[in-house]
């Protein structure tokens, strides 16, 4: 049995750093380092969500089909090796862990992202996210590869740090924010019928391929101040071609010419794939 890493499903919060690093002499014994590190912080390994970009997980031997993410127009591409995902209560907790994780991997940090809970759950657009997210079994069907297949009680994951504009997003009427989301503000109530436009963000990414549901499971949080600020946009998956589709639905790259006018009012500037082992492969990959 493969044993999922807790903080991937972890209710904790509500403050967040996400570090992303270039380690390309990353291995065992740095990545042993890191896990101990992170595993003997203040608030402990279930606060902590550690990932491999592709190239760093096939070198140290991994075993599920990981790769980067593909070319798609728009989308932001900036493959590294290592991605370190903390919450905490407090800032000073999430500065120790992040200092005793830097300091066991060397350096090399390439992006650092510092978030928060806004309000109800909701993005900095005043929308809430992730109201149809899955929840329980639901959550671990769509996240988690699944058993008997390379990497299992492993995920697939996609970080996006998306630059919003919303001085230009805010200054339309309410009505209008809603059909670009495919929600209301309010109270998260889906548009349905003619109200949906195939435009909506909700439109584009609530979505089915071959029968299945591109369903992944969702980690978002708000980034950044008055002058810059946004979405460190955070999922897991069972099949890392879910998240590409899903951008290609919403850079009209799909095929049928549609775009997700959201994009016309928040730009990703990062974008990487990685996979998060489960807790034994981990053991196997810093051995």
């Amino acid at each position: 049995m493969s044993t999922p890493q807790p903080g991937v499903f972890a209710a904790s919060g509500p403050l967040h750093l996400a570090l992303e690093y270039d380690a390309l002499a990353l291995d065992a014994a740095t990545l042993g380092a890191a896990r101990r590190a992170l595993a003997d912080g203040a608030e402990g390994a279930d606060d902590a969500v550690i990932a491999l970009g592709a190239r760093a997980y096939r070198r140290l031997g991994g075993a599920a089909e990981a790769r980067p993410l593909a070319a798609i127009e728009g989308v932001a591409n900036t493959p590294r090796d290592i991605f370190i995902w903390l919450r905490s209560a407090t800032r000073d907790r999430l500065f120790d862990s992040a200092r005793a994780a830097d300091a066991a991997l060397g350096g090399g940090m390439a992006l650092e992202t510092a978030g928060f809970d806004y309000r109800d759950s909701r993005d900095l657009t005043g929308f809430v996210d992730g109201t149809a997210n899955p929840k329980g079994a639901a959550a671990r069907e769509a996240a988690l590869v699944p058993a008997g297949a390379p990497g299992a009680g492993g995920t697939h994951v996609l970080t996006q740090r998306w630059r919003h504009d919303l001085a230009a997003f805010h200054a339309l009427p309410v009505a209008e924010q809603e059909r670009i989301i495919g929600r209301t503000r309010a109270d998260s109530v889906e548009l349905s019928g003619a109200a949906m436009p195939d435009t909506a963000h909700v439109a584009r990414v609530d979505t089915v391929r071959d029968g299945v549901a591109q369903t992944i499971f969702r980690r978002s949080f708000p980034w950044g101040g008055v002058a810059e600020h946004g979405l460190y946009f955070l999922a897991f998956s069972r099949d890392a071609a879910r998240f590409e589709y899903l951008l290609q639905r919403m850079f009209g790259a799909a095929g049928d010419g549609v775009r997700d006018r959201l994009t016309g009012f928040s730009t990703p500037v990062t974008g990487a794939l990685w996979f998060a082992p489960s807790l034994e492969e981990l053991d196997r990959l810093a051995a």
